[in-house]
């Protein structure tokens, strides 16, 4: 249906009264401990910096990232519910940024369902459609099928307390889909379920995604909801870009360790370790253990010119695997978890989290229990010990 373009885009709160010097002050006192996380200006407040971002027409873009990096004030910029401070955003090559919006051609969900308490689901749904003077017959027609779409049919009737979560939920995104917007904005829809009802209405949104014809903008702060529905990812922090992505391209070759940490459940191992070159080959150096990289990552570090040094080595828990020879490990805790075991265990200075099937010896993973691990070259990613920067990019 639609195009989105955001260029260089950028969101300032300007102070109030009487927050500039208390600003500053903050500024001053916590610069030297770079424990701001959002940067303070001058102007005020820089909530999103630099966010620039093509999304293709019915392409499902998903932003991630921890509360406070400035995803949902993304959203927000392009519902035009927060003025953008500088930048440009085009919708089908249109450009928005002085565009009301009612005249965008969008249609948000929010997080807390927003609906109306006094009109029936019907009515909710259909309150769009008859502000903008849209015959009776076709707001009947467009109601019962989005209806029928979400499976919310037998509830049209009902007003939203009679209601439960999920089925709030569905009646929100309906109300959303009978305007048959552009761009449908989603601003983390499903954080107010419960975990069952959050992997269903999952399935649902990717359902939906492929019965309509519209461009989605979806924000979450739960990394398996970015993973299961995005065509791609953008991975933000602090108001930044980290990375852009398919959800396998970032799981695969994250671009710092931020993303790597982010991505992925259980989180990431890091270990500080050594990288050693030699000739065109690459091998790290972690508790005694010598592992030599895949030769699809030795061709990219040694394109960067990377040389032997310190660095950060990581390692996904489900790619460490036990071993007769490697870093010893402590156990302290195993978590049964169905189909496999997560053994916790202490390696080199760190908290170490290693994924194993469960077989029959499961009782065998007992606390205190000594044990060693390795893991494979093509599974290893390097990251600058500064600047936190994968080496391979």
């Amino acid at each position: 249906m639609a195009n989105v373009q955001l260029k260089n885009i950028k969101k300032v709160y300007p102070f109030v009264s009487g927050e500039e010097k208390k600003a500053k002050k903050k500024k001053n006192d916590d610069a030297p401990k770079k424990k701001v996380n959002l940067q303070i200006t001058d102007e005020g407040v820089v909530a999103v910096q630099e966010f620039s971002l093509d999304i293709a027409d019915k392409e499902f873009v998903v932003l991630v990232g921890p509360s406070g990096c400035g995803k949902s004030t993304t959203l927000r910029m392009v519902a035009g519910l927060e003025e953008i401070t500088d930048g440009e955003l085009y919708i089908d090559g249109k450009l928005m940024n002085d565009v009301a919006p009612k005249d965008r051609d969008i249609a948000m969900v929010f997080q807390n369902y927003a609906l109306y308490p006094h009109m029936t689901v019907f009515e909710n749904m259909a309150f769009s459609l008859k502000l903008q003077k849209v015959p009776k017959d076709e707001i009947e027609r467009r109601v019962r099928e989005a209806a029928q779409i979400l499976e919310i049919t037998e509830y049209l009737q009902r007003k939203p307390k009679a209601l439960s979560g999920g089925q709030r939920q569905r009646v929100a995104i309906g109300r959303a889909i009978v305007r048959d917007p552009k761009v449908m904005l989603m601003d983390e829809p499903l954080s107010n379920l419960d975990a069952k009802l959050r992997n269903e209405m999952r399935a649902e949104i990717i359902k939906l995604r492929q019965r309509i014809n519209t461009t989605f903008i979806y924000v979450t702060h739960d990394q398996t909801e970015a993973m299961t529905l995005g065509d791609r990812i953008v991975i933000m922090k602090d108001g930044f870009i980290q990375q852009i992505g398919t959800p396998q391209e970032v799981f695969n070759h994250p671009a710092n360790l931020f993303v790597a940490g982010f991505i992925g459940m259980p989180v990431m191992n890091f270990f500080d370790a050594k990288l050693v070159r030699e000739g065109d080959r690459y091998y790290t150096e972690l508790g005694g253990n010598r592992v030599e990289l895949s030769p699809d990552k030795e061709a990219r570090l040694a394109k960067m010119g990377v040389q032997s040094r310190e660095v950060t080595l990581g390692v996904r828990p489900e790619h460490t695997v036990l071993a007769d020879e490697g870093v010893e490990a402590q156990i302290d805790v195993s978590e049964m978890m169905g189909s496999s075991i997560h053994l916790h265990v202490s390696a080199e200075g760190r908290d170490v989290i290693i994924i194993v099937p469960t077989a029959d010896d499961a009782d065998s993973y007992e606390s205190g229990k000594k044990i060693h691990f390795s893991f494979s070259g093509k599974t290893a990613h390097v990251f600058d010990k500064e600047s936190g920067k994968n080496l391979e990019f």
